[in-house]
């Protein structure tokens, strides 16, 4: 098996040159023609590059790229979870092509976490899932953010206060509550994510909350809940009656 975050991919290409096909097989035409939909994962990797390059002396068509990458990688969502660094680890994926292909995925989370308007109002803890969890759910390193409400609950900003190791972050009290005082929030939210995708609270994560609540009973901004994003889904602290 190949260790995507610690080796060289070994893959094969199949070398197609983009102008040698029918012009129904080429990704723009089809795309202008048609719709984005209806282009498969490689083809779509391949117009984010724009480009094919040279392997061993030899040229390798984007798509070719684009279909070397999915077999290394085994799907687009596997391709996400990787930063620009690794990517370049595979033979024709250069510093520029890597930068491209995180800046799209970065694109797409950013789009997902994206609500309609400029105001996103916090009324359950799916609402906070909703906008965190595409940031979070893929990150390689466990970080704890911070959510700042004002008093009609509506989101005003949000800061990273840690990052940690693949296991645990560490959160002070303090740097949780100095920003939101400065910036008059009402309230606040807090969440972190768990690299491993397991989205049960650990003993810490209950013991750092119920310290939390209590000093912001002491501050005067009290902490509404604590999610834990894992993968697609999130558990709050709040609804388990852990807080």
């Amino acid at each position: 098996m190949f260790d995507h975050d610690s080796a060289e991919p070994d893959i094969q290409y199949d070398y197609v040159p983009i102008n040698k096909r029918d012009e129904a097989e080429r990704p723009r035409e089809k795309l202008l023609k048609h719709s984005p939909a209806g282009l498969s994962d490689a083809e779509l990797i391949a117009l984010i590059f724009g480009s094919g390059t040279r392997v061993g002396g030899r040229s390798l068509s984007a798509i070719e790229l684009g279909q070397a990458l999915l077999r290394a990688y085994g799907s687009l969502a596997e391709l996400g979870r990787r930063d620009a660094k690794v990517l370049t680890r595979t033979k024709g994926v250069g510093p520029a092509k890597a930068a491209q292909l995180a800046a799209a995925f970065e694109i797409g989370r950013r789009v997902e976490a994206a609500a309609e308007g400029d105001r996103v109002q916090v009324r359950s803890p799916a609402d906070v899932a909703a906008v965190y969890g595409p940031k979070l759910r893929n990150l390689k390193r466990e970080v704890f953010v911070v959510v700042h409400l004002n008093t009609a609950n509506v989101i005003l900003g949000d800061h990273t206060i840690s990052e940690g190791g693949l296991a645990a972050s560490i959160v002070e009290p303090r740097a949780v509550f100095q920003k939101a005082i400065l910036e008059n929030a009402a309230a606040i939210l807090c969440l972190h994510n768990h690299p491993s995708g397991n989205p049960e609270p650990s003993r810490e994560d209950v013991q750092i909350t119920k310290q939390l609540v209590e000093a912001g009973k002491l501050m005067g901004v009290p902490v509404h809940d604590h999610l834990i994003i894992a993968g697609r889904g999130y558990t709050s602290l709040a609804e388990r009656g852990l807080m």
